[in-house]
């Protein structure tokens, strides 16, 4: 018989209560703990479930845990009160336009670090199978520079701890020897690139140890602009095979997820990663604001399908947040991912429980987010091209991941 799955999922009333100032998503984390607490989801399951689950209260971060990523100036100007100190200061490390300085920052910016933090150590020590931190996930947040409604990458100080981590279980490697150091993948699904990540780990800095990879919107215009944000260009001699980028056009739906699975699950396959830190930004599903994507949350190319698949492979998962403003989709969907991560999956139809926020779950009153009329706008052409990329990125990955001996004895 197997063992229960275990899980922790990271949250508590204060750190809601904080994420919940956060000026982009306003409310969203009152709203998604309410709705997965409405589900019984973290209530003791019952004898012979498949999974058990832990919630974990995390404390904040201190400061100086904030600069094992973060530049100290930057960390200084970031938890000042006011936040700055001043306005010199505010434009030199973005604390302004779409990262303004708000009441709360300091306590914010330490909360969501220490969470995102805590479940990475959570995985770390083999305490869980599975960590869960939605109100993780800001993935644009640079060494010294707020960007994109992101002020501290805790997505980049969970990887970190994750580095650092010995392998469990100890896995072999491609080259038949057993692993010296883990290797981490970060799996980016928000319709945004993940810049700020990407950024981190680019170049020799990860060894072959951490590779990144962001599905995103390909459209012109979209934040963040980027060379970076592009198809790989293995010509180029930026290219990096550890820093991959898997641009999408406009209105992708399942269809076109259930397609670049194939990609996913081969990289997935040669990197044979021990944890995967996966941002789930839900501002790609139907109906977000963004208005970029179509994905829905089930059917084969769904999250929860695309989510689910990454379970399969032998590795811990850190599950994070990330972009989503819909308060009541996201809500929605981290609820249901919550439930795929436990093995076991709430329907689509299953219907909102009555809790505080049950009457903002109208007219339908059930989880399912339906697709839109939008028109995906990714051919089988652009398709093949970007199997064709990947193939030779493949290449690549195997023949640069057998040159890196520092990960085997």
């Amino acid at each position: 018989m197997n063992s229960p799955r275990r899980i922790t999922y990271v949250a508590s009333e204060n750190l809601a209560k904080t994420c919940s100032l956060l000026p982009s998503n306003r409310n969203r984390s009152t709203f998604v703990h309410a709705l997965v607490t409405a589900f019984g989801l973290l209530r003791p399951p019952s004898n012979g479930a498949p999974y058990v689950v832990t919630l974990l209260r995390p404390p904040p971060a201190s400061p100086s845990d904030l600069t094992a990523y973060h530049d100290r100036s930057y960390v200084d100007a970031l938890l000042a009160d006011p936040p700055g100190p001043d306005s010199a200061s505010c434009r030199e490390f973005g604390l302004e336009d779409d990262c303004p300085p708000f009441p709360g920052l300091r306590e914010y910016a330490l909360g969501v670090a220490g969470a995102s933090m805590v479940a990475a150590q959570e995985l770390a020590g083999d305490r869980c199978d599975i960590a869960i931190c939605w109100d993780g996930g800001r993935h644009h947040a640079h060494k010294s520079l707020a960007s994109g409604f992101c002020y501290v990458n805790d997505c980049v100080l969970a990887l970190l701890v994750l580095k650092r981590a010995s392998p469990v279980p100890p896995l072999l490697s491609n080259q038949g020897n057993i692993r010296k150091k883990s290797r981490v993948m970060y799996l980016d699904l928000d319709v945004h690139y993940g810049d700020g990540v990407a950024a981190a780990f680019r170049g020799a800095g990860a060894r072959g140890q951490v590779l990144t990879l962001s599905i995103h919107n390909a459209g012109q215009g979209l934040f963040p602009a980027s060379e970076h944000s592009a198809l790989p260009n293995i010509s180029s001699a930026a290219f990096d095979p550890f820093a991959l980028s898997l641009p999408l056009h406009t209105g992708a739906s399942c269809a076109t997820f259930a397609r670049v699975w194939r990609t996913v699950g081969r990289v997935l396959e040669i990197f044979a990663p021990d944890y995967i830190v996966m941002q789930c930004g839900v501002d790609g599903l139907a109906q977000d604001p963004v208005g970029a994507w179509n994905w829905t949350l089930g059917g084969e190319g769904g999250l929860a399908w695309f989510v689910r698949r990454v379970f399969d492979f032998s590795a811990k998962v850190l599950l994070l947040g990330g972009g989503g403003y819909s308060l009541v989709n996201a809500a929605r969907a981290w609820a249901l991912l919550t439930s795929v991560a436990c093995g076991v999956p709430l329907a689509l139809d299953t219907p909102i429980p009555h809790h505080a926020g049950f009457p903002m779950y109208a007219p339908s009153f059930t989880l399912d987010v339906p697709p839109s009329r939008m028109c995906d706008e990714n051919t089988d052409d652009y398709l093949k091209k970007v199997d064709a990329t990947f193939e030779r990125v493949a290449e690549i990955l195997r023949t640069q991941l057998a040159l890196h001996s520092s990960d085997s004895v």
